[in-house]
């Protein structure tokens, strides 16, 4: 198994970087997480931190050396976050739990498949072509199949961009699982908090993915998102990934 990946978080215009992020591999597996502490709620890092390396304890024990079972891995890891944050919470006597947004690819036997919770998006670019990309679980993306008309339906939400989900709350998180997805020579992926995508247009990210190497394209789109959000830019964390073979 051949990869290139390439990882960067920045603080950007915030007090605190909220955002975790790490991958780590086998010969013949990875797995890449990234993690967006919500600031809404304190401790939003510590969340961020907990899912992180839940995620990663995980891969460490089950992949020998790959992952049997990859979708019902990834779900039992992102529930562990879950429960493990409200641990924390509960033995560090906090009032309100803190709160994270998780997105995590597996690669393995030629295959990708990824799991999110929340605002955290995988993009998939094959080509100069968005394969797929995640859809955040807000009112705006999340929109109902029977909607007569998607924009009546949005302007009937005050908060269509707020997130009905997240690790940490006192609710079982809602997340989705990527089918199996077979791999082709150059195929890219990018993970990222919503200060990088939030800054951006969708055809910013692709065509960036497109003219270079993940090492290259990376820093170009964090930067560009930090420009883009100004003084005021939140915490820009993404993690590039190249499929070589």
């Amino acid at each position: 198994m051949k990869f290139s990946a390439y990882q960067r978080t920045e603080q950007a215009g915030r007090k605190n970087n909220e955002d975790r992020m790490g991958y780590l591999y086998t010969p013949e597996s990875a797995l890449f997480v990234v993690a967006d502490g919500m600031g809404g709620h304190a401790n939003g890092e510590i969340a961020a931190q907990i899912a992180l390396e839940t995620m990663t304890r995980a891969f460490q024990t089950q992949a020998h050396p790959v992952i049997a079972e990859p979708r019902e891995f990834l779900s039992k890891a992102l529930l562990q976050s879950h429960h493990e944050i409200l641990r924390f919470s509960s033995e560090a006597g906090l009032d309100d739990s803190p709160r994270t947004t998780l997105v995590a690819l597996l690669v393995q036997a030629g295959e990708a498949m990824w799991i999110h919770c929340g605002d955290s998006r995988l993009y998939w670019v094959r080509g100069d072509q968005l394969e797929k990309r995640t859809l955040d679980h807000s009112y705006a993306e999340q929109l109902p199949q029977n909607s007569s008309s998607s924009a009546e339906y949005l302007s009937k939400i005050a908060n269509r961009n707020v997130l009905f989900t997240c690790l940490g709350s006192p609710t079982k998180p809602i997340y989705d699982v990527s089918p199996n997805m077979s791999l082709k020579r150059g195929d890219k992926f990018l993970l990222c908090s919503d200060g990088l995508w939030g800054s951006l247009k969708e055809t910013d990210i692709i065509e960036t993915l497109t003219v270079a190497n993940v090492a290259l394209s990376v820093p170009r789109l964090i930067e560009l998102a930090m420009q883009r959000g100004g003084v005021y830019s939140d915490n820009v964390t993404a993690i590039g990934v190249e499929w070589q073979s």
